[in-house]
């Protein structure tokens, strides 16, 4: 059995070359455990811990035992030091205060859990001969590393959390559904050479993500009803499909000035609308607009009516997802 850990440090959401390694954990283990590696009391961030299990949860990864804290362990960490001292060839292992450093503290986790494989990035190579020869001190055998590249910025440089979607968070903000990060994660797997990040291909990915889900889960993952999913269809994030759903489903802050032509379109699309009692689907609704059409209807004039505006979704969208009666109203309201 692979026993793997995934061992974020509490410094706020997930940097997406942090989340590469929890997936690529995920992946390669039968078990995992979730460390949080708090040691360092001055990078810590209040709500940090929260704001990882967030974003593990939000890509779908799941864990088997934890999350167990460092900060929790230090009396078996300074018990496992007892032998070696504070020091190993040079290497500080117990601060003046007692209190374990990371190296010390992430050797004796490994082996009190059992952790057979390390999955980490090409950044923690450094490490691996100084925890190879603090497992020979502590006579124990040192699990097998594996370090994968790091994702980088367009520049080739570090990718710093403050870059546009460099997070897990700020992806969520913008609304990329979760399908298109995992996917894109899933894909690197586990890169032997550093990538450039590439958001680019995670839009894309989140437009066929939006685009295969059913009308029930976008409606709940937008927040609107069922009947508004035909306005946001084709949208490119779920801030964008919020923005042009509230756009329709939001009334008109105004009266919006129509002139004398248009009012026989508006009386004859209100008798349709009237005569097609209840909540209208979207191929109904283009059925209406067709009969209205084929009587010299003014489609520009009706649009105008209903939402404000000049141009917007489909107007058979815009027409299933209003009900009747907020139909009806911004109706008598242009006229």
């Amino acid at each position: 059995m692979k026993r793997v850990r995934f061992a974020p440090s509490p410094t706020g959401s997930l940097h997406v070359g942090n989340a590469l390694s929890a997936v690529a954990n995920r992946a390669l283990g039968d078990w995992m455990l979730l460390r949080i590696d708090d040691t360092d009391r001055e990078r810590n961030v209040p709500g940090g811990e929260e704001a990882i299990l967030r974003d593990l949860e939000w890509l779908g990864v799941a864990w088997d035992e934890g999350p167990v804290r460092q900060s929790e362990r230090q009396e078996r960490y300074r018990e496992a030091a007892e032998p070696l001292g504070a020091r190993l060839e040079g290497i500080t292992l117990l601060r003046e205060d007692g209190s374990a450093t990371y190296q010390l503290a992430t050797v004796v986790d490994d082996i009190d859990f059992g952790i057979t494989h390390v999955v980490r990035g090409n950044d923690h190579r450094p490490n691996e001969p100084l925890h190879q020869r603090l497992h020979a001190a502590l006579g124990t055998t040192a699990p097998e590393y594996v370090h994968h590249g790091l994702i980088l910025g367009p520049d080739g440089k570090k990718l710093s959390k403050r870059a546009e979607g460099a997070t897990v968070a700020s992806l969520r903000e913008a609304g990329i559904p979760s399908e298109a990060v995992r996917r894109y994660l899933d894909q690197l797997d586990l890169p032997k050479h550093d990538v450039h990040y590439d958001l680019p291909r995670i839009r894309r990915y989140a437009v066929e993500a939006l685009a295969a889900l059913p009308d029930e889960e976008l409606a709940s993952r937008v927040g609107i009803p069922v009947s508004a999913v035909p306005l946001v269809r084709g949208a490119h994030d779920l801030v964008e499909a919020r923005t042009i759903a509230d756009a329709v489903l939001t009334p008109p802050s105004d009266k919006v000035p129509l002139g004398e032509d248009a009012r026989p379109t508006l009386a004859r699309f209100r008798e349709l609308r009237e005569r097609a009692d209840g909540a209208l689907d979207y191929e109904t609704a283009k059925s209406l607009l067709r009969e209205l059409k084929a009587a010299g209807g003014d489609l520009k004039a009706l649009r105008v009516a209903l939402t404000g505006r000049e141009k917007g979704p489909e107007l058979a969208a815009v027409i299933a997802a209003l009900d009747r009666d907020e139909t009806l109203r911004r109706l008598d309201a242009a006229v």
